[in-house]
């Protein structure tokens, strides 16, 4: 089994920065791929940001703003995410799967990021 936990949400200013943390625990989770999504209730789950052996990916509505990156001695996957707009409010989760693109198989229990106006 794979355990991650997010944390570095919170509160932030339109504008303001945040990053979030990922530390993934358990089987080699260095071959795995590792990933960001976000849902506000009432919203399917979306994709944000991922990290694989092809490099990395970013939604759209994120690019230019967020990046992912991976430091794979400490098992922690990143998300720094620059001039945050109220529409990023989201519970941030992070994942884990063996491929990409593809579904995840592994899931954290999320961090919330609050983008006021």
């Amino acid at each position: 089994q794979v355990q991650l936990v997010e944390s570095g949400g919170g509160l932030v200013q339109a504008g303001g920065s945040l990053r979030l943390s990922c530390v993934a625990s358990g089987r080699t989770v260095s071959r795995y791929v590792m990933g960001w999504f976000r849902q506000v209730p009432g919203k399917e789950r979306e994709f944000v940001a991922a990290h694989s052996w092809r490099g990395v990916d970013h939604a759209d509505s994120v690019k230019g703003r967020f990046t992912i990156s991976r430091d794979k001695d400490k098992n922690t996957v990143y998300l720094q995410m620059n001039s945050l707009k109220p529409e990023d409010t989201a519970v941030y989760y992070c994942a884990a799967g063996s491929n990409w693109p593809g579904p995840m198989d592994h899931w954290g229990k999320g961090t919330l990021v609050t983008v006021s106006s």
